[in-house]
């Protein structure tokens, strides 16, 4: 498997190495040794979700301010557009963003340590999507961000009509946000 950096140091993105022909194809999805050498850390997965969504379905920008999760997300079938937003006051890449494509054409996935919101929209006609969770999910200190936040000015496919979770369309500013130190 190949670990590459991003724009924000501590995202990383994970490619793996194909093995097949025409017909079938075989791939390691994840090896625990490997990924702790490439983010540094022991990480310890405690949840594992699925989820599926439609065309333009915009999720996020999802964190939570207590019980911090880590994700390792991948996308099984179609494609999102998947981002990722530094909401440590202490790091120089506070309220940055980065994107990146992940498909099951690509097999990509995408490492989100704790301290940083998490989003994505759906770029094919649907979107099955994998998370690998550091932490439990607890509703009580779930937090969400605008995705269309302007100070974050987060540069979504071009002509997007996102369709959002009730929950998601009450998204705070930054400004107004409860962040890490």
């Amino acid at each position: 498997m190949r670990t590459m950096g991003t724009a924000i140091p501590d995202v990383l993105i994970f490619e793996p190495e194909l093995f097949g022909d025409e017909h079938n194809f075989f791939y390691e999805s994840f090896h625990q040794r490997r990924f702790e050498q490439a983010v540094g850390a022991p990480t310890t997965f405690v949840q594992d979700n699925h989820s599926k969504y439609a065309r333009n379905a915009l999720r996020g920008l999802h964190y939570q301010i207590e019980q911090t999760q880590g994700k390792l997300v991948r996308v099984v079938a179609g494609e999102v557009f998947d981002v990722s937003v530094d909401l440590r006051r202490s790091s120089p890449s506070f309220g940055k963003w980065m994107g990146v494509s992940l498909s099951a054409e690509n097999r990509r996935q995408l490492w989100i340590p704790p301290g940083f919101a998490h989003g994505f929209v759906v770029t094919s006609e649907s979107a099955e999507f994998l998370y690998k969770m550091t932490d439990y999910y607890a509703p009580q200190h779930e937090r969400i961000i605008r995705w269309d936040d302007p100070t974050l000015a987060i540069g979504w496919p071009p002509g997007l009509l996102p369709i959002l979770s009730a929950k998601d369309s009450f998204g705070q500013l930054l400004a107004d946000a409860d962040t890490f130190p």
